[in-house]
């Protein structure tokens, strides 16, 4: 039996060539290394074979028309066409998984197109696929089956994530290959263990977030899952992905269990990296996102098991998030491997497994008598039965603490302006002959009855300091959930680049960004494995204006679309001079980025002039992949773009609770 288990991930560690974000080396952003890391050279010979091979599977691909199960023969043509395309065949065993993954791809189109698919009904290590809101691309998860699994059967099964660590080759082709050779780590028995892509290297984060979601609503269509099972769980990047998921989505877990890792970003990389973080004002509250520690009190509804070894620089993950549980007054479990590097030993190993078995005993508390809820952002608005509506400001702490008590619902706030308190049909625990009491920061509301079905739901809303009931929504433009920003937020949905075919109001402009757009571009692919949708102003449809949030490049005399719009959004733009978020700037040389609700359609959101805001300096290191603009800010273009930030960023600042402009910039 081996002696220890090595969980920095089958990336970082079972895949030769992988690369490390490590050292003060990666803390020079005037020399930045190129994330994925450049490939070897193909051979005339084997291009040739394997472009004709991605043909011949394409044009087989064609054949099946919107068949259901068609990305999952996509993925395989995506992964060695991409790996051809952008230099990401690594190694050279890559050139022997590419033909591997070609002949299953064509295997799985011959067998669709006779009308079988015995991939879904196979145990063991599993390969799947699905098509994306965010971009249309096809984006694969692997899948441990149980070999006890039966497809005709009723029972549903308990479900663990387990997210990777990081590895900068682990492309497409690299993901499927090892989820076709390797079970991983931790497989429970009569357990379903799925392995997000998490759209390559960042944490789960943004679109990789989203990809563990859309991943698990997949397999839900293929696969039976117990729902009050699903753990989530992960070592080194992973481990910080498990972080974030546990205590942003406490309640949907049975369990979390992460391992090494990050929980924050300006301790660890003092830390691990030696890097001396010096925030704005903004970027300290953009922080709040994804600095698990800010949210430690939401674990109370995610039981937790947490593991570091005891001589790894991740320990800090643990510990910092131990400390931050000590000042709510619990105890986190987290377990220490003696003498132990960024590995699990096998004693650990199998504790852990101990108790996440426990736990699944009991499963996950849809109705808890008592809820304990942190947030910062309307991104993340939700515990159980209680949903924060609004809030009174944005990036301050915000809580709910919640009890049920017989008749008496007692909730105290802090920083809410409106909450909903909502139990589905057959999970509401007070009697519904009685009448509920709502004490709420010891106000007293008479509030409507339990429903005969035991469903209940309140609205509130807080007006010049008193609570009253309200109805479903408040007229007028507010921030609301995924309707609140910052810039980042617009894609963590379906999203589309609109191109400017005008001339622009003057050269430089025109010219920034028509290079800021192509690296938009080019990073969305590299960094988030999808192709962005591209549509020039002129040819905009209602369809694409319903369905998506619009990414507007351009300037007012370039952009048509922009143009359209342009009364309607807080911001003043010419020739001469722009002006936003109370800031002016020369429009010679002056540049606005912005994220704002569509006039065209409210629901969604308009983007003025930015992709995903962290650069290539953040790749290096996965902590550093945090928003680094608000919902504004103001770019002078005489300033180059770097690696850092699309020029000089003059001012940049927050819009209100009403998406107003503040008297100065946050």
């Amino acid at each position: 039996m081996r002696a220890l288990f090595f969980t920095c991930s089958f990336f970082s560690l079972l895949l030769p060539g992988a690369v490390f974000a490590d050292g003060e080396g990666d803390n020079d952003f005037a020399k930045v290394r190129k994330v994925p890391p450049p490939g070897v050279e193909v051979s005339a010979e084997d291009r040739e074979k394997l472009e004709e091979g991605v043909r011949v599977l394409r044009v087989e691909i064609g054949k099946l028309g919107n068949e259901p199960l068609l990305p999952d023969v996509e993925i395989y043509a995506k992964a060695v066409d991409w790996a051809l395309r952008y230099d990401e065949f690594f190694k050279p065993e890559d050139f022997k998984a590419g033909y591997a993954l070609l002949e299953e791809g064509f295997t799985r189109a011959k067998q669709l197109t006779a009308g079988d698919a015995p991939w879904t009904k196979q145990t063991g290590l599993v390969v799947r696929g699905y098509r994306s809101r965010i971009d249309g691309s096809v984006q694969p998860y692997g899948l441990v089956v149980p070999e006890n699994y039966v497809f005709d059967g009723e029972k549903r099964h308990r479900l663990d994530f387990w997210f990777h660590g990081r590895g900068e080759t682990a492309t497409e082709l690299g993901f499927i290959r090892d989820r076709t050779h390797n079970r991983g780590q931790f497989t429970p028995a009569d357990t379903l263990v799925l392995h997000p892509f998490g759209r390559y290297c960042n944490a789960n984060k943004f679109a990789g977030e989203v990809d563990l979601f859309e991943a698990l609503e997949h397999a839900r269509s293929q696969y039976r899952i117990d729902d009050d099972r699903i753990a989530v769980r992960g070592f080194s990047m992973g481990g910080a992905a498990c972080w974030q998921f546990a205590v942003h989505y406490a309640d949907q877990w049975m369990a979390a269990q992460p391992g090494a890792g990050f929980a924050e970003t300006r301790e660890f990389l003092r830390v691990f990296q030696n890097e001396v973080v010096e925030p704005t004002d903004y970027e300290e509250k953009l922080f709040h996102l994804y600095d698990c520690t800010d949210w430690a009190i939401n674990l109370v509804q995610c039981p937790t098991v947490a593991y570091s070894g005891e001589v790894d620089k991740q320990k800090q993950a643990g510990d910092i998030m131990e400390a931050a549980l000590k000042k709510e007054g619990i105890t986190l479990t987290h377990l220490i491997g003696p003498k132990m590097a960024h590995q699990i030993d096998e004693g650990s190993a199998k504790e852990i497994d101990r108790r996440l078995d426990s736990i699944a005993v009991t499963g996950r508390d849809r109705m808890p008598s008592m809820v304990l809820f942190v947030t910062y952002t309307l991104r993340y608005n939700r515990m159980n039965w209680v949903t924060v509506d609004a809030l009174e400001k944005h990036w301050a702490q915000a809580r709910v603490d919640a009890e049920i008590a017989g008749v008496v619902v007692k909730l105290t706030t802090r920083n809410v302006a409106a909450l909903t308190l909502e139990m589905p049909a057959g999970m509401c625990p007070i009697p519904v002959w009685a009448q509920p009491m709502l004490v709420i920061d010891g106000q007293e509301i008479d509030a409507a009855r339990v429903g005969s079905d035991r469903s209940w739901k309140v609205r509130l809303l807080k007006k010049e300091g008193k609570w009253q009931l309200a109805g479903d929504a408040e007229p007028g433009l507010r921030k609301k959930h995924g309707l609140q920003g910052p810039i980042d937020d617009a894609f963590m949905d379906a999203f589309v680049f609109v191109k400017p075919t005008g001339p622009a109001v003057n050269e430089k402009v025109g010219a920034w960004v028509d290079s800021e757009l192509t690296r938009a571009v080019a990073q969305w692919r590299q960094q988030f494995r999808g192709d962005a949708r591209v549509i020039e102003d002129k040819a905009l449809t209602d369809a694409d204006i319903a369905a998506n949030n619009l990414v507007l490049w351009g300037d007012p005399s370039s952009n048509a679309v922009l143009a359209r719009v342009l009364e309607k959004l807080p911001l003043t733009w010419d020739a001469s001079k722009v002006e936003i978020g109370g800031k002016n700037g020369e429009g010679s040389h002056h540049v606005p980025v912005l994220i704002f609700p569509n006039p065209l359609n409210p629901e969604k959101y308009v983007v003025v002039n930015s992709g995903f805001t962290y650069r290539e300096y953040d790749y290096l290191n996965n902590a550093r992949q945090v928003p680094k603009l608000p919902d504004w800010a103001l770019i002078d273009i005489d300033t180059p773009p770097n690696a850092r930030h699309p020029g000089k960023v003059v001012a940049g600042g927050f819009f209100g609770e009403a998406w107003e402009t503040l008297p100065t910039a946050e």
